[in-house]
């Protein structure tokens, strides 16, 4: 397997140098104290950012075994020489993540690559799937399609018609996959909202489709559930296509559009927001009864852009249930008895690169700038608590104590990771 020889840069600003390193600061969870993110430590990580990207590019243009061949270069999730396994295959969602760092004309080409490998999947399988390769192709991975090819868009360059051809392939997978009633895709179970699912029609398959695997949110049954965030993926889908519509004129597409976020707005209010704890949940079609997990796939709603002011403003107080030294727990308790003995690495007191993305940008879009910049620099201080330490990045940190090692996984903790290294970048360029 050959990596690229091509180094993948991302500008780095200038920052002054100090020999000060702070520790960490000890935080009530929920306080707003201020975190001392030390100039020199900053510039070193973002260097070793810099210099990691080669290792990560992998180009496979022609099939080569369980390998999908794809025409263009695109991100693995992780690279360690040490590893007992390895990575050689581009994922869905953690290419989303991967280039947030990344967004800028420099760069341009290389992320308008991975996103055209998506296209090509698309094309072939009919579905994303969950990575390239051809036994993970039962199953997708949260859908960030249509939020890939806006940011591609936004870099600069690009027509409206090359927006409105990519946007048409996105409603292919929007219709296909996400919004479809029968088997292999039958997502589209309930009121209108979608679930995660496997071709298989195995729940643990489907909970690999949402990414949290393994997580307390589904309880083991995860085909029964109407994710919060998965639903508010779809809504940020609709509202996407309403724009794009708007950019081609096509007012009554526009119209149509905005009609059906509204009625999956409506329906996710009244299925998945508790009025009692003031917050959203999934929602178990089955039983017909609210989620009892409180996760940051609660702040989903808030980053598309779908909650109200006073949604928005109950979402900010319930930070406190999340909200450790070194930034937010996926869930605000382990809930162990619920998976017997299963790892659930997608729980307290693990913490998320992408989680936080999520919860920053939400938090930033309603106006909650202290709030947003207070979890960026808890999530930045907690990175660099292991960097300075071990001299790399982890693919999730433990966020009650960032000094000791997360929970693992069904699968062994990786290093090197490219969301962690993206989103680290991201959040020095927004919040510093």
């Amino acid at each position: 397997m050959t990596v690229q020889d091509k180094r993948v840069t991302v500008p780095c600003m200038a920052l002054p140098k100090s020999s000060k390193i702070p520790p960490l600061i000890p935080a009530i969870p929920g306080r707003a104290v201020k975190v001392v993110l030390d100039p020199a430590q900053i510039a070193s990580a973002r260097e070793y950012i810099q210099n990691y990207w080669p290792k990560l590019t992998r180009s496979h243009p022609e099939d080569d075994k369980t390998i999908v061949g794809l025409p263009n270069p695109y991100l693995i999730p992780s690279y360690d020489e040490k590893a007992p396994f390895s990575y050689n295959e581009q994922y869905y969602w953690d290419s989303y993540f991967s280039v947030q760092g990344m967004l800028n004309q420099e760069n341009k080409d290389f992320v308008a690559g991975i996103l055209e490998n998506f296209f090509v999947l698309m094309d072939r399988f009919h579905i994303i799937p969950n990575s390239s390769r051809t036994y993970h192709t039962g199953h997708s991975q949260p859908p960030f399609l249509t939020s890939f090819i806006f940011d591609v868009y936004n870099i600069g360059g690009y027509s409206v018609d090359w927006l409105k051809e990519k946007m048409a392939v996105a409603e292919q997978e929007y219709y296909g996959v996400w919004m479809s009633e029968k088997h292999p895709n039958w997502r589209l179970v309930s009121r209108g909202l979608s679930r995660y699912y496997d071709f298989n029609v195995l729940h643990d398959l489907a909970e690999a489709e949402s990414g949290w695997d393994m997580t307390t949110r589904f309880n083991r049954r995860a085909l029964n559930y109407l994710p919060v965030d998965l639903n508010a993926l779809l809504y940020k889908y609709e509202t996407d296509f309403a724009l794009a519509a708007k950019m081609t004129d096509d007012l009554l597409g526009e119209e149509a559009w905005l009609a059906r976020a509204e009625l999956r707005k409506q329906t996710m209010n009244a299925l998945m927001w508790d009025k009692r704890r003031q917050f959203f949940y999934d929602y178990n079609y089955k039983k017909e009864q609210i989620g009892r997990v409180s996760s940051l796939a609660g702040y989903f709603p808030m980053w598309a852009g779908m909650v109200s002011e006073k949604q928005a403003a109950h979402l900010v107080r319930n930070l406190k249930k999340f909200e450790q030294r070194g930034g937010l727990a996926t869930t605000d308790t382990a809930l162990p008895g619920l998976l017997s003995n299963i790892p659930t690495q997608w729980a307290y007191p693990n913490g998320w690169a992408p989680l936080h993305f999520i919860v920053v940008e939400g938090l930033k879009r309603y106006g909650y700038e202290k709030e947003a910049r207070r979890i960026a620099h808890k999530w930045l201080s907690a990175n660099l608590a292991w960097f300075s330490k071990h001299k790399n990045f982890l693919e999730k940190y433990n966020v009650v104590n960032p000094y000791r090692e997360p929970v693992e996984g069904v699968y062994p903790s990786q290093t090197g990771f490219g969301w962690t290294n993206a989103i680290f970048e991201r959040f020095c360029q927004d919040w510093l």
